[in-house]
């Protein structure tokens, strides 16, 4: 331990196109998690509304074919409904929003405990297996619709065993000052992009064709992928944290956090507490964005097959994947000419960009109407909402590998996705305004817009303290 940092060995410093064939291995595992995620998340909230609390059933996604269902028999079901809302009024979608806020919330603040444990007692290899293991369970038993609520437990222990600690394993391939860390994070930002494209491309089109719990299903097949690659690239990887704080001195390993470090820590606090906002907007996307794109979007048909409105979540990773590396080009361009803005300038250009991108539908709104419009709207939206959170998102896991206290960095990463979980929360209750029509689609984007501009302006008045605590960590 050198300066509070721990110095790990990878095993192998073979490279590919420049970085450790570790971080290949991580790009592969960590695309087909998220290729189960996002193909299980895509069809969530339809899901729902469409065959799940309903008692006439959608047999295929967007089909018109209809059976019989009794919501009742699904575990737990009077329950959550009775805490959501007691009037006999409100309408599925609703709950469906809030179940959706809350589900995609607590995959995000399960990783704080994740983060714990994997410092703490298990290191981030093990935990990361039985985080795999437990979203495969958790997808596999959606294919039980009555225990509905069971799965999404399982998907939601599994996730936080998993989250923090994959991102973890990418900084402890490179030294602290090595410059290929931020590019590091955008590739691997790709792989997560890479699988959440074409999940939706094939556990979508399996819903729309076979079946829900095809799709379902499939998305358990990926996650089981993900972990046979993990397996198979050990040897690539960095060793634990965990495993190197335990050669330290007995003495050292006890030493409190200094000064610096606390100052970094709450300023990682701060930030975090500001993105709560971000997130809360961005999670439109899955969520009335999604409603919007199968109620009010005419999808075209090729050759005869009708697209699926779920072929929607695929556009925002599809522009993460094309516009990533013309962004990484851009900033090194910038910090050639040492104009780069700080991480945290760039994420409150993420904010309002995430903000203004909700102009668009305000215009698609209005032009819409009450009939059926164009896909051009909620895609170009998401792809100014794409550049928002390419901004925003990678930079943010980045920074924490940087300014995060070694001994605690997977636990400083789960607090990272804390801010996911109250913004993912929040978007649920967000989504409610538009769901039960407490006002109009055009004044429900322009209260996103309002909320994303908001945050970037208060991301940009705390810029300079920030700053200043995080030191030399924050360029």
């Amino acid at each position: 331990m050198a300066n509070g940092t721990l110095v790990l060995n990878v095993p192998s410093q073979r490279t590919f196109l420049g970085h450790p064939i570790g971080l290949f291995v991580l790009f592969f595992t960590e695309m087909w998690e998220r290729f189960s995620y996002y193909g299980m998340r895509g069809l969530l909230k339809l899901y729902m509304v469409n065959y799940l609390f309903v008692a006439s059933r959608q047999i295929l996604q967007g089909g018109a074919e209809r059976g019989e269902g009794n919501p009742a028999l699904v575990l737990g079901w009077a329950t959550i409904r009775n805490l959501i809302s007691s009037d006999p009024n409100t309408v599925p979608g609703a709950y469906a929003s809030v179940i959706y806020g809350w589900y995609t919330g607590l995959v995000y603040l399960t990783p704080l405990l994740g983060g714990f444990l994997a410092d703490r007692y298990w290191g981030q290899r093990k935990t990361v297996f039985i985080g795999g293991a437990l979203m495969a369970i958790g997808h596999f038993t959606m294919a039980f619709e009555n225990w509905f609520f069971v799965a999404l437990f399982f998907l939601i222990i599994g996730n936080g065993a998993f989250k923090p600690n994959i991102s973890t394993q990418v900084g402890n391939l490179y030294a602290a000052d090595d410059p290929r860390r931020d590019g590091a994070f955008t590739i691997f930002y790709m792989g997560i992009n890479l699988g959440a494209f074409i999940c939706n491309l094939v556990c979508g089109t399996l819903a729309a064709t076979m079946g829900w719990h095809w799709g379902f299903g499939a998305a358990g097949v990926g996650m089981c992928l993900g972990l046979v690659i993990y397996a198979l690239g050990q040897k690539y990887l960095a060793k634990d944290n965990l495993s190197v704080t335990k050669a330290v001195p007995k003495e050292e390993q006890k030493k409190s956090l200094d000064e610096g470090e606390k100052k970094r820590i709450w300023a990682l606090v701060a930030l975090c507490c500001l993105n709560v906002v971000f997130w809360a907007v961005y999670e439109q996307q899955g969520n009335t964005m999604q409603t919007w794109a199968d109620e009010k979007t005419v999808w075209p048909v090729v050759l005869g097959f009708q697209i699926p409105s779920t072929w929607f979540q695929s556009f925002n990773p599809l522009f993460i994947f094309m516009l990533a590396p013309l962004f990484d080009m851009f900033w090194m361009w910038q910090a050639k000419r040492k104009k780069e803005p700080s991480s945290v300038s760039k994420m409150a250009i993420g904010a309002l960009i995430l903000g203004l991108s909700f102009i668009v539908m305000v215009i698609g709104a209005k032009q819409v109407g009450m009939d059926k419009g164009s896909w051009f709207w909620p895609v170009f939206c998401t792809l100014l909402l794409t550049v928002g959170e390419l901004y925003l998102s990678p930079i943010g896991l980045s920074l924490v590998t940087k300014v995060s206290p070694a001994r605690i960095v997977s636990l400083m990463m789960g607090m990272w996705f804390l801010s996911s979980f109250f913004g993912n929360i929040l978007s649920g209750y967000i989504g409610l305004l538009y769901e039960q029509k407490l006002v109009t689609a055009e004044g429900f984007f322009w209260i996103l817009t309002a909320l994303g501009v908001t945050t970037a302006l208060a991301m940009w008045a705390f810029s300079k303290p920030l700053k200043r605590a995080m030191g030399t960590h924050s360029a």
